[in-house]
């Protein structure tokens, strides 16, 4: 959860603002709402790293679900365990 300090507590306490900020980003806030966001370098890195991978999940997911839609329009897909056993070595027969 990212640390909340008002403008005053940064002014006040800065080390222990800047200490929470080397975990991760900080809120500032200025006359009760939120003014600046504060950070090091390493845990803005952090973020925009975890932000690339969420963004790069949630692409293959989207690419996943669209294909599993598409098979299923086409016809491709089969409705119990057995059947999917079945198909599956009937696949494997062919390329082996």
């Amino acid at each position: 959860m990212e640390a909340i300090y008002s403008m005053t507590a940064l002014q006040r306490n800065t080390s222990e603002v800047k200490e929470a900020a080397r975990a991760d980003l900080v809120r500032i806030t200025e006359q009760g709402g939120t003014g600046f966001v504060f950070a090091s370098e390493e845990a803005f890195e952090r973020r925009i790293a975890a932000e690339r991978e969420d963004a790069a999940y949630e692409a293959r997911l989207l690419e996943a679900v669209g294909r599993g839609v598409a098979d299923i329009g086409a016809g491709r897909f089969t409705e119990s365990i057995d059947d999917a056993f079945e198909r599956a070595d009937a696949m494997r027969s062919r390329y082996a």
